[in-house]
Formats: structure tokens, sequence, C-alpha cells
């Protein structure tokens, strides 16, 4: 099931990327060598990819050209530095993380405020989706997981904004955020793929500002679980959410994933969010 319609995204007839090739691609794997300080007219194009314990980052910057390669460069630094510095101090796999501190009682939700936002958030979206997004429901207590990676990509891009950095995309597995333009200086160009039909016409979008959030296509099976049974979710193979914040959209992506149809309910006439995908088994 494909479902249309997001507000600050605008649909594009797949048909005209004959002549105008997409940016992105999201569902389907693509290869292409990292670009660094390439400068196109009054802009400087940057392609970064960095890996940490539990994920990929792909950052691609349009920055301008006051900042300079220096000031760009800087501006990488600090957002890749971010990512790994979430990854060490927040990973539920790693003993000593904060959100492992947490799960033992050495530490309380409010000793740190980024830890408080976190569980804040997980919180909040515990409510909106009636319980089928729960950190909590997990063995071993508090796992933020589901928003995590969503959360880091959306620190990092506010490093680049900091910096003076307000074209970018960052992408991580199915997931992606992106603000202003691409280096060819239109709206960033999205393509999702069905995660199983590859002769399924992709979706098509323009993006100037907003998030892309999926669960259910890194290929594992059983890594979401129906946090009211505690079993595997087997009713969807992917669900897709875009939304303002990728945070956000990630962790309604996974509970719609484990929810199945009846989640669709919670995406209402003039939502920011809106369901993308729903791929049924």
């Amino acid at each position: 099931m494909w479902i249309d319609e997001q507000p600050r995204t605008r649909w594009v007839d797949p048909a005209t990327f004959r002549f105008r090739r997409p940016d992105l691609r999201l569902g389907t794997r693509e290869h292409r060598p990292d670009r660094a300080g390439l400068v196109a007219g009054d802009r400087i194009a940057v392609r970064h990819t960095v890996r940490t314990s539990t994920a990929t980052y792909t950052l691609l910057l349009n920055a301008p050209v006051w900042v300079g390669r220096r000031g760009t460069g800087e501006a990488l630094r600090d957002a890749v530095a971010e990512l790994r510095a979430i990854d060490l101090t927040y990973g539920p796999n790693r003993p000593e993380s904060l959100v492992s501190r947490l799960r033992r009682g050495e530490i309380g939700p409010d000793s740190y405020p980024p830890l408080a936002d976190l569980v804040d958030r997980c919180a909040a979206m515990r409510a909106v989706t009636d319980g089928w997004f729960d950190a909590w429901a997990v063995p071993g207590g508090f796992d933020p997981g589901g928003l995590l990676g969503g959360w880091a990509v959306e620190r990092a891009a506010a490093r680049l904004r900091a910096a003076g950095i307000h074209d970018y995309a960052v992408l991580t597995g199915a997931d992606l955020t992106v603000r202003g333009h691409a280096a060819h200086g239109g709206p960033w160009r999205v393509a999702v793929h069905h995660p199983t039909d590859r002769r399924r016409t992709p979706l098509v979008l323009e993006m100037t500002a907003g998030a892309i959030g999926t669960s259910g296509v890194t290929g594992r099976q059983g890594h979401v679980v129906d946090p009211h049974t505690g079993d595997p979710a087997d009713q969807l193979v992917a669900a897709t959410v875009v939304g303002p914040d990728l945070a956000t959209a990630d962790a309604y992506a996974t509970a719609l994933y484990a929810a199945g149809a009846v989640g669709l309910g919670w995406f209402r006439p003039g939502s920011e969010y809106r369901a993308l995908l729903a791929a049924r088994r």
C-alpha cells in the first residue's frame, strides 16, 4: 500500500527523472564515491560517509562559498563528532553508556539534559502511538533504539546549521533528513523504492525540509517486537513515515511496523507526519 500526500513535500512524476536523476535513493543500494571540496558556482559540495559501531551515516553538504573550505571541513568534523559521541554516550549496547547506566538505576533520566530529552521523546511517542512504540517494553528495560538513530542525525544536522550550512542531507540506512537545496540549486529529489518489488515504480519526492523514517528494510528478522506481547512483529515487511523531524518519523515507522494497518489511524488529515508506505507481508 502506497499512501500519498505530504505537507512541505512535492510529489513528482517519476517519468521526469529520465532527464533529472534523483539526488537520493531509499530502499535500494547505490554506491557512489565520496567527494569533498567540489566548488560549483557559489557552493561547496561535500559528500562524506562515517561508520559507528551501530550505523553508517552519509552527509551531503551544499555549503555557501563564504563558509570556505576550511569552515565546511570544520562543520563536517563537528557533525561527525556528534554522531560518534552519541554512539559512545547513548548506545544501549555499550555497558557504560548513559542509557545502560539508566537501566541499571545508577543515574536518573534528568541527570543529563540530552538524556532527559531522549527519555521525554520516547515517552511522548509511547503516548501518541497508543503504546505501539514503547522503549520500556524490552528485555532489560529502557531501550531508545527505535528513534536513537534519527535523534543522532537531527543533532548532527543542528551542528551543520550552527556553522552556517543550511543546505544538506544526512542519511542512515533507509532514513534521511534534508534541508534547503541540492548542489544543482533545486530541491532534493528523493526516490523511495518499494522494499520487495523492484519492478514497482519508485515514489519520487522533491523536498526542501523534512525527514523520511523507515522500519523493516534491513533484512533482519524480529528486530521490532510487538510491545504488547513481546513477540516479533510480523504484519508488515516495511513501514515508511514522512515528517519534519527524523527521530519522530523513525519512531512512528517503528510503531507502524509493529501495529500494522491499525497504526494508519495515527496519521489524521492535517498532521505533520504521514504514512508513506505500509507494505504487507
